[in-house]
């Protein structure tokens, strides 16, 4: 058990992040005040336009000639990306857990991309197996 040195409660160590350099090896602040404090930094802070500016110059973005050419190649696959995000919004859809290991960060995955609201949950392991063993999924194109 530890306690947070910001909300004062004492929780158990899964409740902390991980933290090589401090003496338990665990960070002083619970996940959910480290959390709380990374979403005001972001979005509440003088450093906000630095922060976005960042976010879209950083390396993880496709560029704009590779995502003409997916859309262009799979029009079927991304417009149900689409439908199953703007569902997820609407809270007209809801993420569920991995359905082979209960994982709760999960992808939508569609088994036929002509029904785009019948999605399965798979996390990013199991999403990126069925993928090596069946292949795109049907009318990606």
């Amino acid at each position: 058990m530890k306690t947070c040195f910001k909300c004062k409660k004492t929780k158990s160590y899964d409740e902390f992040y991980k933290h090589k350099q401090m003496g338990d090896g665990y960070l002083n602040k619970c996940k959910s005040c480290t959390k709380e404090d990374v979403y005001k930094h972001r979005h509440f802070s003088e450093a906000r336009e630095k922060i976005l500016a960042y976010d879209r110059e950083r390396g993880n973005r496709q560029n704009k000639e590779y995502l003409k050419l997916y859309r262009e190649k799979y029009p079927k696959k991304y417009k149900a990306h689409g439908i199953v995000a703007r569902a997820i919004r609407a809270k007209k859809l809801f993420r569920m857990p991995c359905e082979v290991c209960g994982n709760l960060i999960t992808d939508g995955h569609h088994d036929d991309y002509d029904k785009p609201l019948n999605v399965r949950w798979l996390c990013a392991e199991h999403h990126r197996e069925w993928h090596a063993k069946n292949g795109e999924g049907l009318n990606a194109f």
